[in-house]
């Protein structure tokens, strides 16, 4: 499902016009890029959590000469899903 498939499904769940399910889908997209960028988690009881998890530092190789390169540390987002989306994918 992309972004269109997503907002026409909350469109008709919600009864909402497609412009005002635009507006709900990406206001929650960016409240929560928001929040994971100020270093905060966002929590959806039964749903799931989005944080940020730490990478840290570490040496790599080229694939095209082999030789070693240092890959530096870097914050990535993160999402583990809740026990009912757990059960509900079952």
């Amino acid at each position: 499902m992309n972004k269109t498939e997503l907002i026409n499904k909350v469109s008709k769940k919600s009864g909402l016009a497609k412009k005002d399910a635009e507006k709900a889908v990406n206001a929650f997209t960016e409240t929560i890029t928001e929040s994971l960028k100020s270093g905060n988690s966002v929590q959806l009881v039964g749903f799931g959590s989005f944080q940020v998890k730490t990478r840290a530092a570490r040496e790599g190789r080229n694939p095209q000469t082999g030789k070693a390169i240092k890959i530096a540390g870097t914050n990535i987002p993160s999402f583990k899903a809740g026990q009912k989306l757990k059960d509900a994918v079952k």
